[in-house]
């Protein structure tokens, strides 16, 4: 009762500090008073429930930054007990590795007095630009991974924070790269001192808040699936020794439902996904019989269920038989992985590839055609991010 009591407490030190902000400092001290009786996990029920009563996400954040300054001195200190496997012991010393970094290069450019730097100084900024760069792996398997499985289990607003921190960060490099080409020194240290503050703080977050939530809540063959798809994304500074997956995979069909191991779909829906492609795409087996097509609205190649079964090589004209060959040996000897041809057909502009198939052991498979036309790409300049209205 007495943490409901407490939880209540401070969302109404939020609600107050979001009503007026020249309130924070008095709420810091009314949170130290509060927050050593609640555990991560109720920090982040308390974030979800504030943003459905109507907090903004801004104001949110903003609190998450409180947190830091009270959690420093109100929990424990313990490491994080993991398995070396564990998705959380890499992000941990992935985590290390990028406080290690940006330290580094914050002490050297903080000795840079010139407002120019030399060559030598610049390559070493350049190469932690290149690091930046690198750390969006990082950001990935959170992004695509982790966050996704904390969902699965309620928890949504703690994960949207630190995306939002992701993209800041991703932010400021492009900032420190546009000041790295101009060689701002004083553009680049404010940069980087910026960043150093803003991973010092997340890391914490994920730390203390977040990585004690999804330890509470994921559980172990969730985590195994997890380790998988991290190694799938793969590392970027600290490479973990391989870990041997041995969950058993759910069956292939389910009553109407088919495991795809990305996912799970019923029959119609897949069907209609596949004729609802912007592409027309062809699939001929190991023995070069056409075993697949989808029907999409508008296709380039005409294509008619009597092909199914039928050798490839007589779908085409006997002019072109032997390129067909060519490119199938290819496919089938390992020489080649794909062939791509473009060509004009009326008034579309069409591009074709085909794609050798192949298992996990290399063994190929098949090949498979996609068709598209390209016409109304080849004009198109600068970015479209906006939703038009009809």
């Amino acid at each position: 009762m007495e943490g409901f009591e407490n939880k209540e407490k401070i969302k109404s030190i939020v609600k107050k500090v979001h009503e007026n902000p020249d309130t924070l400092n008095e709420a810091k001290e009314e949170f130290k008073k509060l927050i050593r009786e609640l555990t991560p996990l109720q920090v982040a029920q308390i974030e979800q429930e504030m943003i459905r009563e109507g907090v903004p996400a801004e104001t949110i954040h903003l609190m998450c930054d409180v947190h830091l300054e009270i959690f420093k001195e109100a929990l424990a200190q313990e490491e994080l007990d993991v398995p070396h496997w564990h998705p959380i012991s890499i992000l941990v010393e992935e985590h290390k590795d990028i406080l290690n970094r940006v330290k580094e290069v914050k002490n050297f450019i903080d000795k840079i007095t010139e407002t120019k730097i030399d060559n030598e100084q610049l390559e070493k900024l350049l190469d932690f630009l290149n690091y930046l760069k690198s750390v969006n792996l990082y950001f990935l398997k959170e992004e695509n991974v982790l966050f996704p499985y904390l969902e699965k289990h309620g928890v949504v607003q703690p994960p949207a924070i630190m995306w939002k921190e992701h993209d800041h960060f991703r932010e400021l490099s492009k900032k420190f790269e546009n000041a790295l080409k101009q060689n701002n020194s004083e553009s680049m240290k404010s940069l980087i001192l910026t960043i150093s503050e803003l991973i010092t703080n997340h890391v914490f977050k994920e730390h203390k808040i977040l990585f004690p939530t999804a330890l509470k809540l994921i559980e172990d063959d969730e985590w195994k699936m997890i380790r998988k798809e991290f190694d799938e994304i793969g590392y970027f500074a600290y490479f973990p020794i391989p870990f041997e997956f041995t969950g058993e995979e759910k069956e292939d069909i389910v009553g109407n439902i088919l495991n795809l191991r990305s996912g799970y779909l019923s029959l119609e829906q897949l069907i209609k996904m596949l004729n609802h492609l912007p592409v027309d795409i062809t699939f001929v087996d190991e023995n070069d019989l056409v075993k697949y097509f989808n029907e999409s609205k508008e296709r380039i190649f005409v294509r008619t269920r009597a092909v199914i079964g039928r050798k490839v090589q007589n779908c085409h004209p006997p002019k072109s038989v032997h390129v067909v060959n060519r490119i199938l040996e290819d496919f089938k000897s390992g020489v080649r992985d794909h062939a791509d041809f473009w060509l004009k057909l009326g008034d579309k502009y069409v591009y074709i590839i085909y794609i050798a198939v192949r298992d996990e052991d290399g063994r190929y498979l098949g090949a498979l055609e996609v068709t598209q036309d390209i016409l109304k790409f080849k004009n198109l300049e600068g970015e479209k991010r906006i939703y038009d209205n009809l």
